[in-house]
């Protein structure tokens, strides 16, 4: 069965035509050629695939896109120049970059959310992406960064 619904992805209102089991992930990457979500487990435990629905980290693998009516969606390639994105550079967060949209993605929302994020809380929050290469701490490095310039600033 499909269905017809209306999108918000990146600030863009659209139509989509989509069935009533296809995931998020899937109408990201086929329909709107939105590839920053990569398909990584498909099981939700990697993390590679995390968008924001309504500014809350998701993995998009596990929402079906029905379940986004009415929801304000955000994928990497909706964040311009963002702090966040600006840390992983300078710290080097990354090596293959395979996981690094969706760490960018959880990373972004937990300083909206948690301005004043302690250790303890940042690994709490990137405990949900797994990266293979093991740049963790280059990763808990530039969020920690971010942190604090916003911090300096107030």
């Amino acid at each position: 069965m499909i269905t017809k619904l209306t999108v918000n992805i990146n600030g863009q209102i659209s139509e989509a035509v989509v069935r009533m089991a296809e995931t998020l992930l899937e109408t990201l990457r086929e329909q709107y050629g939105l590839t920053g979500a990569k398909r990584g487990c498909e099981n939700g435990d990697c993390g590679s695939c995390t968008v924001l629905i309504d500014n809350i980290p998701i993995k998009s693998c596990m929402l079906l896109t029905v379940e986004t009516r009415e929801k304000k969606i955000v994928t990497i390639e909706g964040l311009h120049n963002t702090p966040i994105q600006q840390a992983f550079l300078e710290k080097w967060a990354f090596q293959c970059g395979y996981c690094t949209s969706g760490f960018i993605m959880n990373a972004h929302s937990l300083i909206h959310h948690h301005p004043d994020a302690d250790d303890e809380r940042i690994e709490d929050w990137l405990g949900s992406n797994l990266c293979r290469c093991t740049s963790y701490q280059e990763i808990k490095e530039a969020v920690s960064s971010v942190l604090k310039k916003n911090h300096d600033r107030s």
